[in-house]
């Protein structure tokens, strides 16, 4: 396929423009209660503040779930936009349209500079509103989405929903003056799938809040007696099954980490799915429900709940378009010093974890296939909590540190007078 140069100007510096305010309008396909905006966007766009020249303003764009509306203040130098979400089909044509004629009227009203795309939902948006407004396109987060959702089995490749947001990922990343990529390999794909040489290319992975997520955080007595943790070894997950992510293997997995540890083995579920959506999972394992600890927490009390466990599992399924995520978890898991159970080709951090010794890749979802996993897990477990946090923190100092985020914001936004 033949490669295609970016044909609009790039995103003005202070080069440009000097020390004056710069208008920055950030699209996203999520509500602004999502934890996808709360711990995955709100902490950059703070970050953006900081480097843009003092008196600039994000206008922030999120699409709500119960259908609230209105325009507000969340915090000095961010206005959030909210608008009603509608799934994808022919009302949503009605939802692009009005976000198009609101993005237009708030670019022209506040002299937005930069549309700033959060993933490649919102980049639908983000490109029009650049064709129709001549501003430059950033693309953040950016990782196939329509590949994702064919091989999770949500959309069929023949489908109107893939060959839409297919079509416009390669629009979207032509169009681009600055491509923010999750893992190193999208590059790869970017001028593979797309035919596109991203000149401006940052790896930006999942950061963490490495004071959040620490030492302190690891083994709290009162929460280990308060739920009745003492003496365990606890496997720990925070997240969904199914989908993208392993369901029933995950159980058979825990299935044979406690024929290997036994009564003293216990699984802590940080999720939103109720027991009554697993307990199959676990009779189809043999596994007694009492073995589990299932709870849905605010994730200001993430951190503790997270540092209760021995090791943590990120059980994304292998699919090619996992390799160029990032699995916001891992980030916290290293910062805990938490040893991690992964599949192969997930993101860079499967090679990360086999290379460091900070976990183990499972080499296949098989029964033989997990007592060798959990064996190696046993042996990173008898080197201790403390020498195992001495070894795997600096992972997340070096891969998810906020320091890359700004690094990359600065180049792209930076004043130059900070």
């Amino acid at each position: 396929m033949k490669e295609v140069q970016n044909s609009v100007p790039a995103v003005e510096t202070s080069t440009g423009y000097g020390a004056r305010p710069h208008a920055v309008l950030v699209l996203t396909y999520w509500s602004f209660a999502d934890a996808l905006v709360q711990t995955y966007t709100l902490p950059y766009l703070r970050i953006m503040r900081k480097v843009l020249p003092p008196g600039s303003v994000i206008h922030l764009f999120t699409l709500e779930k119960d259908g609230r509306e209105g325009s507000r203040s969340v915090e000095p130098g961010i206005q959030l936009h909210a608008f009603r979400y509608v799934p994808f089909g022919p009302a949503a044509l009605a939802m692009m349209a009005r976000l198009l004629w609101h993005g237009l009227r708030v670019i022209r009203r506040e002299q937005v500079r930069t549309i700033h795309a959060w993933c490649t939902p919102a980049g639908m948006i983000g490109h029009l509103l650049s064709v129709l407004s001549g501003r430059p396109l950033v693309l953040d987060s950016y990782e196939p989405h329509a590949e994702a959702m064919v091989e999770n089995g949500t959309w069929r490749r023949s489908g109107m929903a893939f060959r839409t947001l297919f079509r416009s990922e390669r629009s979207q990343s032509r169009r681009a003056v600055a491509h923010i990529a999750c893992a190193e390999g999208m590059r790869g794909y970017a001028r593979e799938k797309f035919g596109v040489s991203c000149e401006r290319f940052f790896v930006k992975p999942a950061c963490v809040d490495l004071d959040r997520f620490s030492w302190a955080h690891r083994k709290s007595p009162e929460l280990l007696r308060r739920m009745g943790l003492e003496g365990k070894l606890v496997a720990v997950y925070a997240g969904k099954f199914g989908g993208i992510y392993l369901d029933q293997e995950v159980f058979d997995l825990l299935r044979v980490a406690r024929d290997h540890w036994g009564e003293r083995f216990h699984a802590l579920l940080l999720t939103a799915h109720g027991a009554e959506e697993l307990e199959p999972y676990m009779r189809t394992a043999g596994l007694d429900p009492s073995m589990f600890t299932i709870r849905f927490v605010p994730h200001a009390e993430v951190p503790l709940y997270m540092g209760l466990g021995d090791f943590a599992l990120t059980p994304v399924r292998s699919v090619p378009t996992k390799r160029y995520c990032t699995p916001i978890k891992d980030g916290e898991y290293w910062a805990l010093g938490l040893p991690v159970l992964i599949n192969p080709d997930i993101s860079d951090d499967s090679r990360i974890i086999a290379e460091a010794r900070a976990g183990v890749v499972l080499q296949g979802l098989s029964t033989d296939s997990y007592r060798r996993a959990v064996l190696e897990m046993d042996a990173l477990l008898a080197e201790g909590h403390e020498a195992l946090y001495q070894r795997i923190r600096p992972l997340a100092e070096k891969y998810r540190n906020f320091g890359i985020a700004e690094t990359i914001y600065r180049s792209i936004y930076g004043n130059g007078q900070r």
